[in-house]
Order: structure tokens, then C-alpha cells, then sequence
């Protein structure tokens, strides 16, 4: 998994770097699919949704790929490390739904397949009510 991690207006420290790695190879635990994930750690002036006191708000953001998807997450908190950990926390909570996701299509397939009719039977319609 390639995991590149960039800071705006903000320098990365080893503190920042170790725990986006911790928080994400949790992540990977679930699903090891993962192609590449981009991490941005910015620091905005600007006002957010979840804090209107004009303090300087940290945001965290995350641009995961796997086979076929991408999915975002984005954190807004007073604390950089705060917003990395509920960062994470809702990257984990999409690639588990995915794999679930995933692990369904599978198991009606499979069902599908086991259910088939033979090649030389016909098939017929039929509708529940």
C-alpha cells in the first residue's frame, strides 16, 4: 500500500507522520486491497461547520483507491490530532462498508451459480407474490 502524506500551510512532524500511519494500517487490517492513499493535513483561518470561535482549524483529508473506487474522508477539529483520528475513523467505517458490499455480491453469485438449471433444461419465469 503507498501512502503519501502532505501538509498545507502546516509542517508534518514524526508525531503527525507516525500516527497517520498507525490510524491507516488499522484501516488495512479490514481491507488489504488498498492501491494508494493520499493524506492532506492542512491548517485553515476560515470558519467550518464545527467551529464557528475563528480559531485556527485543522483539517484532515483522505483520498483512498482501491479496485474500481475511490473514497474520501474529511475532518475538521481544534486538533490535528483529533481530525486525524475521526479521519480514519470514517475511512474505516467506508471500507468496511465496501467490503461488505463486496462479500454480498459473492455470496449471491455464488448462490446463483450453485441454484443454476442444467444447460439442457429450459427456463422458465417464475414470480413470487
Amino acid at each position: 500500500m503507498n501512502i503519501s502524506i502532505t501538509g498545507h500551510h502546516i509542517t508534518i512532524s514524526d508525531a503527525m507522520k507516525d500516527m497517520v500511519m498507525d490510524k491507516l494500517s488499522k484501516v488495512e487490517k479490514h481491507f488489504d486491497q488498498i492501491q494508494s492513499i493520499k493524506v492532506i493535513l492542512s491548517l485553515d483561518n476560515n470558519h467550518s461547520d464545527s467551529s464557528h470561535s475563528g480559531k485556527n482549524n485543522h483539517k484532515a483529508e483522505a483520498l483512498m483507491r482501491v479496485a474500481g473506487q475511490e473514497m474520501f474522508a474529511q475532518s475538521y477539529d481544534d486538533d490535528m490530532y483529533k481530525a486525524i483520528h475521526e479521519m480514519a475513523d470514517k475511512l474505516d467505517r467506508q471500507v468496511r462498508k465496501y467490503k461488505t458490499r463486496i462479500e454480498r455480491k459473492t455470496r449471491s453469485n455464488k448462490r446463483r451459480e450453485r441454484f443454476a438449471l442444467p444447460a439442457n433444461e429450459p427456463e422458465t419465469e417464475s414470480y413470487a407474490f
